[in-house]
């Protein structure tokens, strides 16, 4: 069995995608959502100003951030 190894450039977007349907399913729940909706856009928010920056450092923080958001 072979595991595929990413690089943090290549899974930091995967991991957004990923996230970013969290954040939908969140916003649908309607107002009892939105606190954790905004939270989940704060952390997307930083991902994205860090992947922008290629500050690995940034980058790796938000990949382990975002890795620890669940629907």
């Amino acid at each position: 069995m072979t595991d595929a190894v990413m690089s943090l450039a290549e899974a930091l977007p995967l991991e957004q995608a990923r996230v970013r349907e969290v954040l939908e399913a969140f916003k649908s729940i309607g107002p009892a959502g939105m606190f954790g909706a905004a939270m989940i856009e704060a952390s997307l928010r930083a991902a994205d100003q860090a992947a922008s920056s290629g500050d690995v450092v940034a980058m790796l923080r938000a990949y382990q951030d975002l890795k620890g958001i669940e629907a």
